[in-house]
């Protein structure tokens, strides 16, 4: 009997889904143009849909726009916007419609994270994540809701599994990510008997983003990480959760949190070395890859 842990394969939707699924639809995602919400972007599109793609930053949009354009041989347009600000992702909706005619997919994806622990998190940092998580959500959704509804469309909202258990070092996300799952759930009711659906995608570890690099722990390479099924996660993994969750086989599922962490929630400790990391903030510096 072999005691080698099974490890999970990492696999493309085009294993499980038609390439043409989406013909004709159109996804709407704000933080578009790199990371999860790239993926996830580009994981549309290889079935059939054309996208717009929001952010700040015009030129990393108008790269990314191209890049997904090509590698997919759909149409991928650029879009301006800040998602805290309304009328700027108002005009990013009109924009598509102007372009494509519709929107039947959105995925709120604009995040902001850093390590802070309360101590010395001031009032506005908190404030800037909550701006950009949970108001760039509620914005975004208040800006396509017209669309989504003509389209009998759907939701997406990336959410994290941080505030399961309590954190260190991010309350602000937690709090933030916390108020998106409460959001997502009234969307789907509210919007539901308008043939609306709303679900969250929670990632855990995805080896390769942002997220994954500021969480690492130089002294500690596995991060303290363990998971049922072997590995962390990648960026895949949660482009083939939105496939299904835009999908016919998902017309059913609504109001939904679905994390995408291989189990490894439920074995979960902090990340870092606990209580010394919270006694003493100053030995976090030594321990952190990323900027305290």
């Amino acid at each position: 009997m072999s005691t080698a842990a099974y490890v999970a394969p990492i696999l493309d939707s085009t294993s499980s889904f038609k390439d043409n699924i989406f013909e004709g639809k159109v996804l709407f995602c704000t933080g578009g143009a790199s990371g999860i919400c790239r993926g996830m972007t580009e994981a549309v599109m290889r079935h059939g849909a054309n996208a717009v793609i929001i952010g700040r930053r015009p030129d990393r949009l108008e790269q990314a726009s191209k890049e997904l354009s090509a590698a997919t041989g759909r149409t991928c347009i650029p879009a301006q916007a800040d998602v805290r600000n309304p009328q700027a992702l108002k005009e990013a909706a009109q924009k598509a419609i102007d372009t494509f005619g519709r929107i039947d997919f959105v995925i709120c994806g604009a995040a902001g994270n850093f390590m802070a622990p309360i101590s010395g998190l001031s009032e506005n940092a908190f404030k800037t994540v909550i701006d950009i998580d949970t108001l760039g959500t509620y914005n975004t959704v208040k800006a396509t809701i017209p669309h989504v509804r003509a389209s009998k469309g759907a939701y997406i909202s990336v959410s994290a599994t941080l505030h399961y258990k309590a954190t260190p070092y991010q309350v602000h996300v937690s709090a933030a990510k916390a108020a998106v799952d409460a959001l997502s759930a009234v969307l789907a009711v509210e919007e539901g008997p308008h043939g609306v659906r709303s679900n969250v995608i929670a990632p855990g570890f995805i080896a390769g983003t942002e997220g994954f690099d500021r969480l690492s722990n130089k002294g500690d390479q596995s991060h303290g990480f363990h998971a049922p099924l072997g590995r962390y996660g990648d960026v895949k993994d949660v482009a083939n959760a939105a496939v299904f969750l835009f999908s016919d086989a998902a017309s059913y599922v609504t109001g939904q949190v679905i994390p995408i962490d291989g189990g490894a929630e439920h074995l979960r400790t902090t990340f870092f070395p606990y209580p010394q990391s919270v006694l003493d903030p100053t030995s976090m510096q030594k321990l952190m890859k990323g900027r305290l």
